[in-house]
């Protein structure tokens, strides 16, 4: 690169930063979004009313993919959940948790309800289904990985087994990984919220 073609391409440059920081100043941009899991999806929640991810907006939300029929990880991840919202203190008032099932095919609004009614699992938890689209659209927002193993009723389905703890504004904040004990969980959403 010549040396006028240097002073050219940095001179550019420092415009471009220039513009960009009086934009935000002005509030004509917003932020960039950082990195992560998170994007549009419309699903149904365990009342049968449309839930998309405008929903999620005004409160911080701990998202988990699974299914009712888990044996292991999801009811783990639940009651962790569960103890950890309950270590929360004040803050919990501006915590949800949303439990995204990837069995569309057993998972009805109805049984997710009742599932979702275990007293160790978190008060208010959210659980969302929908068809075979909707749902595999919402994992591919999430970077959530599921496949159906096994044939007949007893089927399982194998999935990734983080948490994606996303803002107020729906925007990706931290992952929180199987694993982490209630404690932990706590103080990790805690921290993220101030």
């Amino acid at each position: 690169m010549t040396r006028r073609n240097l002073t050219l391409f940095l001179t550019l440059g420092l415009v471009l930063v220039g513009l960009i920081g009086v934009g935000w100043r002005s509030g004509t941009f917003d932020p960039p979004r950082p990195p992560g899991p998170g994007g549009d999806f419309t699903l149904t929640d365990q009342t049968g009313k449309v839930f998309t991810q405008d929903d999620l907006k005004g409160k911080w939300s701990a998202i988990f993919f699974g299914f009712t029929y888990c044996p292991d990880v999801c009811p783990t991840t639940l009651g962790v959940l569960g103890r950890a919202q309950g270590l929360l203190g004040p803050k919990a008032k501006d915590f949800q948790v949303v439990f995204v099932s990837v069995d569309p095919e057993r998972d009805t609004p109805e049984k997710l309800k009742a599932y979702l009614d275990n007293e160790s699992f978190p008060k208010g938890t959210i659980g969302l289904t929908g068809s075979k689209d909707q749902v595999a659209g919402a994992a591919r927002a999430y970077r959530v990985f599921f496949e159906k193993s096994g044939a007949g009723s007893d089927y399982l389905v194998n999935h990734s087994t983080a948490t994606y703890l996303m803002d107020p504004k729906g925007r990706f904040a931290r992952v929180l990984p199987f694993g982490l004990g209630p404690d932990d969980t706590a103080r990790q959403i805690s921290e993220a919220m101030h």
